[in-house]
């Protein structure tokens, strides 16, 4: 693995995790800049485990550990906390959008039914057919980036989209959402 399990002196003196690629100095360090970028407390640890995760997918695509895995770890978090805003800003911008092509005064009943349905109905997808919705419709990505970023052909982007909408909209008709 990247380093081997440590032993924290002090009063709370504990046997950190030997799997784990982040010392506790390094966690604190992650949320101390994911804080200072603006991510709210009850994502951190979502943050902290994104920066676990691109460290353990660098190891296992046989990469070197960078030489200063603190301060490669603070700048995962600082882009991390940056797209963090942009997905949120994005979401308020769709939610806008939604919001204007809405002319009928229950249209607020509506919306929240219809996002219910859609959360409901992506629960249902299979993962991956979840994570090219989610990167698609709410990140935003075009089908050249999704690939890229998953590391599959843009024929599987599209067939994963394909197959993932489908089953959307069935959903949906299925229960007379739209």
């Amino acid at each position: 693995m990247l380093r081997r399990g440590t032993l924290r002196r002090g009063r709370d003196a504990e046997r950190v995790d030997p799997q784990d690629p982040l010392d506790p100095a390094q966690v604190s360090r992650v949320r101390a800049v994911l804080a200072l970028g603006g991510v709210p407390a009850s994502e951190l640890p979502d943050g902290v485990q994104q920066v676990r995760l691109k460290l353990l997918e660098r190891a296992a695509d046989g990469r070197e550990a960078p030489r200063d895995v603190s301060a490669w770890a603070a700048v995962v978090a600082s882009n991390w906390a940056m797209d963090y805003h942009r997905g949120r800003r994005r979401q308020e911008r769709l939610g806008e959008r939604l919001a204007s092509l809405r002319v009928e005064s229950h249209a607020v009943e509506e919306s929240k039914v219809l996002s219910m349905a859609v959360a409901k109905g992506l629960d249902e997808l299979t993962d991956t057919q979840r994570q090219v919705v989610v990167l698609r419709f709410y990140a935003d990505l075009s089908v050249r980036g999704i690939a890229e970023r998953l590391g599959v052909p843009e024929g599987t982007v599209k067939s994963r989209l394909h197959g993932a909408v489908r089953a959307l909209r069935a959903r949906l008709h299925e229960g007379e959402v739209v």
